[in-house]
């Protein structure tokens, strides 16, 4: 048998069908394939061109996807500049296209395609403010306590005492809940099941809500089904501090259990992030607590 051709078109499928596996989110896989196959006809239309760079993405639409993996991190490099360019991409929104290649090359390492991978050699856009605004502890307590409603007011307390998502929340089942051991069953990104804790309080407020209902959306939006992300979302636009998201509490609630706990791993764990880097931009060292060590430690701050 002949081995597989060495080209794009033979080995982006076989890279989408290999993470569907691993249960990446469908947002991911569907956005890495885009990225892919747009670098595919790049390639395709460099090589073709005798490696005069494309002027627009326009340029290569009708360029199939037939070059070989092959590249480097010069030809990477001008596909970024060209993708920035022209769609007046953000760091962040860039750092996902090299994301996908990473992602591919390592893959076709793995499977002995190439020993080479050339985005070790791309730089990687640098996002800046990475550090999100987050609350404080008696910050999110307080926000809490503004509200009317007791219903939004325990899907946030819930949001800050379990870090999960905003979609996560919204899909949360009765039955997902153990009230004795104090643990709720999450549904993840692509389908991952995880364990989170809660705290005795929060459960018995939850308790409380449910009114002996025993299965079902723990937070209802209308006719009994369950409450939707963009019902969530608005309430945060009424209420919450300005530029406090939900994603900011599950911001507040790994930087709270890093602050006191040291352990990153449990924090990865409990967010539900694949991989470790993913809770490193959650994670900074408290103000005061910084403070504290310099007055405490530093020679000249010591110094009587």
């Amino acid at each position: 048998m002949a081995p597989p051709k060495r080209t794009f078109s033979t080995w982006i499928p076989r890279y989408l069908s290999n993470i569907q596996t691993k249960n990446y989110a469908e947002n991911t896989i569907e956005a890495y394939g885009r990225i892919l196959k747009l670098y595919a006809k790049y390639e395709t239309c460099l090589k073709e061109a005798e490696g005069v760079p494309p002027e627009s993405t326009k340029t290569i639409d009708n360029f199939g996807m037939g070059a070989e993996i092959d590249t480097d991190a010069y030809e990477i490099s001008d596909f970024f500049t060209l993708i920035r360019n022209e769609r007046h991409l953000s760091p962040a929104s860039l750092h996902q296209y090299n994301s996908a290649l990473s992602s591919f090359y390592k893959y076709l390492i793995n499977q002995d395609v190439t020993d080479i991978n050339p985005m070790n050699k791309v730089d990687r856009p640098k996002i800046k403010d990475r550090e999100l605004k987050y609350l404080r502890h008696k910050e999110v307590m307080n926000f809490i306590e503004s509200l009317e409603n007791p219903r939004d007011a325990l899907l946030i307390r819930t949001i800050y005492a379990t870090g999960m998502r905003v979609s996560e929340v919204c899909g949360l089942l009765t039955e997902h809940i153990d009230f004795e051991e104090g643990t709720i069953r999450v549904r993840g990104k692509g389908g991952k099941i995880r364990t989170v804790f809660c705290d005795a309080e929060t459960l018995n407020q939850i308790q409380e809500h449910m009114n002996n209902k025993k299965n079902g959306p723990v937070f209802e939006g209308r006719n009994g089904n369950p409450i939707s992300p963009r019902t969530v979302q608005h309430i945060f636009n009424l209420y919450a501090p300005p530029g406090i998201t939900p994603h900011k509490i599950r911001h507040s609630y790994a930087t709270e259990l890093y602050k006191r706990s040291h352990n990153l791993r449990i924090v990865q764990e409990n967010l539900g992030h694949n991989s470790i880097q993913t809770t490193e931009i959650y994670i900074h060292t408290d103000l005061d607590e910084r403070k504290k060590a310099y007055q405490d430690y530093f020679p000249l701050a010591t110094e009587k």
